[in-house]
């Protein structure tokens, strides 16, 4: 039973984990009978064109800390694994490979390109979730999700058609974000912003006058997008502006395009920007199409889906890229002498985080959902307190976010994803009827608007971020695992309630969502209203915004700059433990963690003094006769330094319980490596050494050994969910008699 001299982590966590997965007890279904009350967590999954970063990697140490915790406490535990079809992110990589063969998608079809993506997925698509074994996960792999499955297909399928039935769900026109190079409408989430110096250019629109022998006057604008103007509808001034009061009805006339346009009055205005006045143009920026619905303004697109101009501009400028045009516009002002003046501006650029294109804000006809109230479901959720945000202050951005939603735009213009069950009407009749769509899950025989033709479906898939909103109930058998379960009743209800034996019945709603700030708009606030829309109950009782990883700098950690840091290559180099210990170490309650290897060098060297305390132990040990379960010690006989020793050990439990049920990992790690390394290693190891070598009695020696054994099984167990690997290795060369198969089922404390 004795361990070797040196530990070596490359030869134990592969053989481990095999004996982890080879026990069943990352199933729920396979613990041991004391595990009854049930506690999920569904992982983030991450996307399948994704390889382990370090938010994976610290993410995946906090769920894996909470679920081993748990389940050593005697839950049921089930911790969730599945990954992300993530559209844009898989059509770009497919597209990439087929542009080696000097081929587009265009060329296979849809069809062809589609079995492509599928063919790429099951060779790449399973990479990062093979990482989270290396990190330790205790992840059930028998449930493990993907969102392009059959059954998930058919929850998203099933989420549309209740929307589309309530009226939730429009086809309509509206500016979106439009990635030029990608050819697909974009959510807020897939901008990546750039800061980048620029240019305000200050340009003076006449003003019409009824007297044309009076002297031109003009009210100046500021604009970052000088092109645009090509397709201004109107100047706007915030009414309280008194500069501009005098102005309020009149009209201007448009540089370049001498076309008419009102000056008019609107409080998002903001007063401080450039002159005050506003530009509007409603097809090329979110605000102004929203002055434009409000008073009734022409939407004239002068970009068009290419990033060239349209054929809506002057001839000068058709067909010019929207650069050229810029530059081609700023010089017929200055040559016209309306360009006022030119100033540098630093401006956020919003950028196709896939391919790096700018983006364009057009109008195009796309699918929204409806958001008032489901925004109002969400908002009562956690005002009324059953959702906990951790820190608290994250219920501001939630908060605010739902009281500014606008409708979603859940279309996409890509191949790859979950396609919009809508099918369109391909005679005349439907534009009588005003009816060219309807929603049908499976093909339909015949078209039930005109009832002769073959009813096409549309092209659009939906928004990644519609499928993953139903993470937490569609990865456990929503729909299918209903009390109406069979597909065509599944078509017409609006609820089912969950098999009393299904994963649905037992695990939803889920005990915490761990995940990154970054994402509580986009993906935690529809998971929110998307389980009391579905279920009709909150999809997690509590959420857990966990820091972002920066660099040592303090800068956010960039592949393509070579400032990320790859995970793999830590545990390659320390080992599992040493990283997940590192990691764990330094999360605070701050925002944001200033990454430093040296903590997983520090996690290192804590490692093998485990490893070396546990070996001394285990030598005493194995040469006494204590080959029984550790039980409860002779009081009358304790030294003081064996009281003292167990005093703190029972504080440390109480200390770490407390901790990780408020999320205080990084604390909770601190108080685990303090107690180890200077009460037990540097202190009490020390004196059971002087004790054991002082004594007459036998017994008095056997009941230090005891004291030794007793705190360091005790030890392993409280940083098991810190690090696994090695705690599990030495407790199973630990000579007690009814031990557990592993100790990730040991039961959390015997004190």
């Amino acid at each position: 039973m004795e361990l070797p001299k040196l530990y070596s982590p490359k030869e134990v966590e592969d053989k481990i984990y095999k004996l982890w997965e080879g026990s069943g007890f990352f199933n729920p279904d396979k613990l041991p009978q004391r595990h009854k009350k049930p506690y999920c967590i569904v992982i983030p999954p991450p996307n399948i064109t994704g390889e382990l970063h370090m938010g994976h990697a610290l993410n995946a140490t906090i769920q894996d800390i909470l679920i081993r915790w748990r389940r050593m406490q005697g839950f049921k535990t089930l911790w969730l694994p599945g990954t992300d079809h993530a559209g844009i992110a898989t059509q770009n990589v497919v597209e990439k490979s087929l542009k080696k063969e000097g081929k587009t998608r265009f060329d296979l079809g849809r069809k062809r390109f589609t079995e492509r993506a599928w063919k790429w997925k099951e060779k790449y698509g399973s990479i990062i979730l093979e990482q989270f074994k290396k990190m330790g996960s205790s992840l059930d792999w028998s449930r493990t999700k993907f969102t392009m499955d059959k059954d998930y297909a058919l929850a998203v399928q099933t989420a549309f058609l209740d929307y589309y039935k309530k009226g939730w769900v429009y086809r309509g026109r509206r500016v979106i974000n439009w990635c030029p190079r990608c050819q697909t409408s974009l959510s807020d989430l897939e901008l990546d912003y750039k800061e980048k110096k620029g240019h305000l250019w200050y340009i003076k629109y006449p003003i019409k006058s009824q007297n044309s022998k009076k002297s031109q006057k003009f009210i100046a604008v500021a604009t970052t997008r000088p092109e645009t103007m090509l397709g201004d509808a109107a100047v706007a001034v915030n009414p309280e502006d008194k500069r501009y009061k005098n102005l309020i009805g009149k009209k201007a006339i448009l540089p370049l395009v001498d076309r008419e346009i009102p000056i008019i009055a609107d409080s998002l205005i903001d007063l401080k920007f450039g002159t005050g006045a506003l530009k509007v143009t409603p097809a090329h920026a979110l605000d102004d199409f929203e002055i434009g619905l409000k008073h009734k303004l022409d939407v004239i697109q002068v970009i068009d889906e290419n990033g060239r101009m349209s054929e809506a501009v002057p001839l000068p400028y058709q067909g010019l890229k929207v650069l050229d045009a810029r530059q081609k516009v700023i010089e017929n002002l200055k040559k016209l002498k309306l360009l006022e003046k030119t100033e540098e501006y630093f401006h956020q650029i919003p950028k196709c985080d896939r391919c790096g294109t700018i983006i364009e804000l057009i109008p195009s006809w796309q699918w929204f959902l409806k958001m008032d109230k489901l925004a109002n479901l969400a908002e009562k959720a956690v005002k009324k307190g059953k959702i906990k945000f951790v820190p608290k202050r994250w219920e501001n951005v939630y908060f605010n976010w739902l009281k500014n939603i606008k409708d979603w735009c859940i279309s996409r213009q890509l191949w790859w994803g979950h396609r919009i069950p809508v099918w369109q009407c391909q005679t005349g009749r439907a534009s009588k009827l005003k009816k060219a769509y309807f929603v049908s899950l499976e093909k339909p025989k015949k078209c039930p608007i005109c009832g002769r033709c073959k009813p096409k479906q549309v092209s659009d898939v939906l928004d990644t971020w519609f499928s993953s909103a139903l993470w937490p109930f569609a990865t456990l058998g929503w729909p299918i695992a209903c009390a109406q379960s069979q597909k065509s009743k599944i078509k017409n209800q609006k609820y089912c309630k969950p098999k009393k034996n299904s994963d649905l019945a037992r695990f939803y709603p889920t005990g915490v969502l761990s995940t990154d700030r970054g994402i509580i708009n986009l993906w935690v606030t529809r998971m929110i209203f998307s389980g009391l829309e579905f279920m009709k109950e909150i999809p997690f009782r509590k959420v857990y915004i966990h820091a972002t990883v920066l660099t040592k700098q303090g800068k956010r950690m960039s592949k393509s700059l070579g400032t990320g840091i790859n995970p793999i290559r830590l545990i390659e180099k320390y080992g599992a433990d040493a990283t997940r210990f590192g990691i764990a170490y330094q999360i605070t309650e701050l925002q944001d963690i200033r990454f430093s290897e040296d903590n997983i060098v520090m996690g290192s060297k804590f490692c093998n003094k485990v490893w070396n305390a546990s070996r001394f132990v285990l030598q005493q040990t194995s040469k006494s006769k204590i080959k029984t379960k550790i039980q409860k010690l002779n009081k009358n006989k304790l030294t003081d330094a064996d009281k003292k020793i167990l005093n703190a050990l029972e504080s440390i439990v109480k200390l770490v319980d407390k901790d990780l049920k408020n999320f205080r990992f990084g604390k909770a790690a601190h108080t685990l490596y303090d107690f180890f390394w200077h009460d037990f290693c540097d202190k009490y190891i020390e004196q059971a050494k002087c004790q054991m070598s002082n004594v007459k009695c036998q017994k008095d020696k056997e009941q230090t050994q005891k004291v030794l054994s007793y705190v360091l099984l005790t030890s392993l167990k409280l940083l098991h969910p810190f690090i696994p690997f090695i705690t599990e290795e030495i407790y199973q060369r630990f000579p007690i008699k009814n031990k557990k198969k592993c100790l990730m089922v040991e039961e959390w404390s015997n004190l």
